[in-house]
């Protein structure tokens, strides 16, 4: 079946007024399947937004669809600490005219950076790793590095200087694995001679060739496969299903078909790629309902105790005593209270949490479109909230994600992936 023109054809204007009234055509029929799986989750104990409310939410993010050309796109509303409202907008799979819902599987994308900040903060509390310990304690593999120590926390809150895109030097070697690169440990040789930007803690610099090193630390502490490790302490206690490391699938049951921008300002269809590698970098997908799952637990403090989760999500200065929006594994700020976030870009799928753990709200968002904005998404969403005059005030969610000491664009202004690991075997 050849793509619909809207996808194909047109440039971005063109294609996001084509697809204003793809909406008004299409939207009639999947309404009913979409009010159906709008709903709140009867795990979570919370009570659902009123359909005077839901209207709105959908209202907003149909309005930023059609603002941005997006293709697919799943939320959740969380609320009182439980989810209250889950929805899937528009196309998992626009060629097979799979609509997007509450089941559809997209890639975490850099939002799998705070997963594996929570399994080392786990390791923290049981006394096992030591976030101020040279990392080469941990995995001697790694090459020291002439510009100084590296340790776990230098890793959690962007401050290695390790690089993020743009050149880098890897090993080139066999491998007697027929997935090396499932290996954290192996997966270092994808960037591990390259050398370091700056002196760790000297300054934030993104990075998440960083939080592959930082998956490779996690799996020698725990002494387990770092996936196990997430599947036995995250996925399994919270009953997260659909939770998994993005390998190659042929024919994956409710996954979202990726799209991205061609250099014209057409959608086309992404070339299906695997992300398994990066691990903790960008390595997880799941449907909006594990998104969600995974951001109640966070809001309830399930994961960690008190101290932990306070050292977790306290801003990290940098040497110098300099303030920086960055904790470990997150982004923190005190806009409407603490608010905790993250985001997360890859080729074909973007994804944004936010979460207000002093007042127990948050929403997330995932897309299959690579030059999704699905911050604009969660703020048209909270604006929506707030428009309702019964409804508690909720902040804004905009999203200054630089700091005085930030250099280069956080995960939502990626535009560039790492290369692929094929790439780093010598013929």
């Amino acid at each position: 079946m050849k793509p619909p023109p809207a996808l194909v054809l047109f440039p971005t204007a063109s294609r996001r007024r084509w697809l204003g009234l793809l909406a008004v055509a299409v939207l009639p029929w999947l309404s009913l399947s979409a009010r159906e799986q709008g709903r709140s989750d009867p795990a979570s104990g919370a009570g659902g937004l009123t359909d005077e409310v839901a209207a709105r939410v959908d209202d907003a993010v149909h309005g930023e669809m059609e603002r941005q050309g997006l293709v697919g796109v799943s939320v959740g509303v969380l609320r009182d600490g439980g989810i209250a409202y889950l929805r899937g907008y528009g196309w998992a799979d626009c060629e097979k005219k799979e609509p997007a819902t509450v089941e559809t599987v997209y890639n975490w994308a850099s939002n799998s950076k705070p997963l594996c900040a929570v399994v080392a903060m786990q390791l923290v509390e049981k006394g096992l790793l030591d976030l101020d310990a040279d990392v080469r304690r941990y995995v001697p593999e790694f090459p020291e590095k002439e510009k100084g120590v590296i340790t776990m926390r230098h890793l959690l809150s962007h401050q290695s200087g390790i690089s993020h895109y743009g050149d880098v030097i890897p090993t080139r070697r066999r491998y007697r694995e027929e997935i090396p690169f499932l290996d954290p440990v192996l997966a270092l040789d994808s960037f591990n001679l390259t050398p370091l930007v700056f002196a760790p803690g000297e300054k934030v610099l993104y990075s998440s060739y960083a939080y592959i090193l930082a998956s490779a630390v996690v799996q020698r502490v725990g002494k387990e496969p770092y996936h196990r490790q997430i599947e036995r302490r995250v996925a399994g206690p919270l009953g997260l299903t659909s939770l998994q490391l993005d390998l190659e699938h042929d024919d994956q049951p409710h996954w979202a078909a990726g799209y991205v921008e061609d250099d014209d300002g057409r959608v086309v269809r992404a070339k299906e790629t695997a992300h398994y590698w990066k691990h903790g970098a960008g390595g997880y997908k799941s449907h909006v309902r594990d998104f969600a799952l995974w951001a109640q637990a966070l809001l309830n403090h399930r994961l960690v105790d008190a101290a932990t989760e306070a050292a977790m999500w306290t801003p990290q200065k940098t040497r110098d005593g300099e303030d920086t929006n960055r904790s470990l594994g997150f982004t923190v700020d005190g806009q409407g209270g603490l608010r905790v976030a993250h985001g997360g870009t890859q080729a074909e799928a973007t994804s944004r949490l936010v979460i207000y753990p002093e007042r127990g709200h948050g929403v997330v968002v995932m897309t299959n479109c690579g030059f999704g904005d699905p911050g604009a998404v969660s703020t048209a969403i909270y604006k929506a909230l707030n428009a309702a005059p019964a409804a508690e005030p909720v902040a804004d969610e905009s999203d200054p994600f630089r700091s005085p000491t930030f250099s280069g664009r956080g995960t939502e202004g990626m535009k560039h992936e790492m290369p692929s690991p094929t790439a780093l075997t010598p013929p």
